[in-house]
């Protein structure tokens, strides 16, 4: 790996030579995956992994948005704070994956599934977790991390707006109609993934940024959530409240977790502990064999 701790798969990215199966592990993989942008994937991909890494987990992340990388600008921001602050954060193994330029289709896939499973078996060797975050549309590299996945975390905002990413419901009674492509998309990875692995994926749907108040809106939303639930097979999930402290921790690379730093000029407020316990219940909720004996203390 380079020095700051970046490597990548890609037409100049072949820096790490290790034989793929020196050394590989089981290690679950965890997908942060919507087709729509806008729902908060990277901040929960990054509070999550660095949760993770508090919690004495080895973590590899990769990022799959080849265009905006917000994951990967996130961690790049965090590696400029350690170096300018002095302080010691935990910080996971990243690796981009690039897109394929190939002009053939079939060409194009084959050498983006060679890049990916190139880096999930580079990363095995070294890491209790690999987490994925996938890009907010439909693309090949998305579908085939989503056929990887041992848990597949979908974080979506509190709308029917994004409700019709996963189904369409009654307006009047909420009776769920028929599953939308985003499921669909899903449900044909599961196949895939029972097929090659006789494996499960834990299907996990996050309602992010709720608003705290009980508006009719939000309990429409539950309601519906609930129903699709029971139809297509996911588990429903408390996500992390709309807060301004998000937005204002990404210039730093800072999570909820990292306040009390060195360097960190953020005043920790009575808001940022309940921010906490609702990460402290996002980890809970993924019940996730790994951390079964560890008390969540994050």
């Amino acid at each position: 790996m380079p020095a700051d701790g970046f490597g990548s798969i890609g037409p100049a990215g072949t820096e790490d030579q290790r034989p793929q199966g020196a050394g590989s592990r089981n290690c679950r993989i965890i997908v942060i995956g919507n087709e729509k942008g806008g729902a908060g994937k990277s901040t929960v991909a990054m509070h999550l992994c660095i949760a993770l890494l508090r919690l004495g987990k080895r973590v590899g992340a990769i990022d799959l948005d080849v265009r905006q990388r917000s994951f990967t600008r996130y961690l790049e921001n965090r590696q400029r704070w350690t170096e300018s602050t002095g302080s010691r954060l935990p910080m996971p193994e990243i690796i981009r994956v690039d897109a394929s330029e190939q002009r053939a289709l079939d060409d194009a896939e084959a050498e983006e599934t060679e890049r990916l499973e190139s880096a999930i078996a580079r990363l095995k060797t070294s890491c209790d977790m690999i987490l994925i975050d996938a890009p907010g549309s439909d693309t090949f590299l998305s579908r085939l991390a989503h056929s990887k996945a041992d848990t597949l975390i979908t974080p979506l905002n509190d709308s029917f707006v994004d409700f019709d990413l996963l189904g369409d419901v009654n307006p009047q009674t909420l009776k769920v109609l028929s599953p939308s492509f985003y499921s669909e998309m899903v449900w044909n990875c599961r196949k895939v993934k029972a097929q090659q692995t006789r494996q499960q994926i834990d299907w996990i749907v996050m309602r992010n940024r709720m608003s705290p108040l009980e508006a009719r809106n939000k309990q429409k939303v539950g309601e519906a959530l609930d129903n699709l639930s029971k139809r297509i097979g996911f588990r429903l999930a408390p996500g992390l409240s709309e807060r301004v402290i998000y937005r204002e921790l990404f210039p730093a690379g800072l999570t909820l977790l990292d306040l009390t730093e060195k360097g960190s000029n953020f005043a920790f407020t009575m808001s940022h502990v309940a921010a906490r316990q609702e990460l402290r219940e996002l980890v809970g909720m993924l019940r996730l064999p790994e951390l079964a004996d560890n008390e969540i203390t994050i």
